[in-house]
């Protein structure tokens, strides 16, 4: 069978689940590889055609697809094309996101031909409280791309589209849970949101370092910042993707949720990407 050019679509604020979409691509070493991006908005996405692959990427928020992200891909179709799903977590779990994301494909109009998981360096990650930080990293790209190849000889190995079997994204290989810090985390999360702690609900900014570039706001994926009020952002629109935080050139920016310090102490171990053909 013969797919002559890729789509990559991905909403990748911190850029984690974008660079594991072009690491499959790559991989697949389909020559015509176009990108749209959803992060900083919606683009028109005519119907995907049948001789294309589709590669979706996309972050996991508290164990769903970002609800900006499925937003943003209300208007994609297609009329059986191949499609592979991808979810990028921050080293706790993805929990339903990944058939969320299937079963949104499915509808519109794809054959979901293979899946994955991979993991991205949480958005509450700090230096004093790493949370799957770097990630990911060059093992994980490397697994991403021997994913895009194992794509192609599938692609490959099938005489057309109905040749190529589909996958059942539940059958993917959930992350193992050790017991104890997980009961901990869910028991320290109920505790948390009973108690009268101060939980932030966007990003806070040292007056005295901020430039007032307006970096941050061209970079925020909701709308939050407004550009000349760089000091401030829109709890109503701030969907704490912590982008602002990563990429602030003066690190005037920072998010210190007490989440972050129970997903520091009950996630340590090293989660592994996980993929279904």
């Amino acid at each position: 069978m013969n797919i002559s050019q890729i789509r990559l679509i991905t909403f990748s604020p911190t850029s984690t689940s974008r660079k594991v979409g072009e690491a499959i691509a790559v991989g697949t070493a389909i020559p015509t590889f176009e990108i749209t991006e959803l992060t900083l908005g919606g683009s028109p996405m005519p119907e995907i055609s049948a001789d294309t692959l589709t590669i979706v990427t996309v972050p996991v928020y508290a164990g769903h697809v970002a609800p900006l992200a499925m937003q943003r891909l209300a208007e994609l179709r297609s009329k059986g094309g191949a499609a592979v799903p991808v979810v990028v977590y921050g080293n706790r779990d993805y929990e339903k996101a990944l058939i969320e994301l299937g079963d949104f494909l499915t509808e519109r109009g794809f054959r979901l031909i293979a899946a994955a998981t991979f993991i991205g360096e949480h958005s509450y990650s700090t230096a004093d409280k790493p949370i799957a930080a770097g990630r990911p990293d060059a093992s994980d790209l490397a697994r991403a791309r021997s994913f895009g190849e194992s794509i192609r000889k599938k692609i490959e190995a099938a005489e057309d589209i109905a040749g190529l079997d589909s996958v059942n994204v539940a059958r993917i290989p959930r992350p193992r849970q050790p017991l104890i810090p997980q009961l901990r985390f869910v028991y320290n999360v109920i505790k948390l949101r009973k108690s009268r702690v101060a939980k932030p609900r966007t990003p806070e900014v040292d007056a005295q370092l901020c430039t007032h570039c307006g970096y941050c706001a061209s970079i925020c994926p909701s709308g939050a910042i407004a550009k000349g009020n760089e000091c401030s952002s829109d709890s109503k629109k701030c969907i704490r993707c912590c982008a602002c935080v990563k990429q602030c050139p003066r690190h005037a920016r920072t998010f210190n949720t007490p989440f972050a310090a129970l997903l520091f102490d009950c996630f340590k171990q090293r989660r592994e990407p996980q993929s279904i053909l």
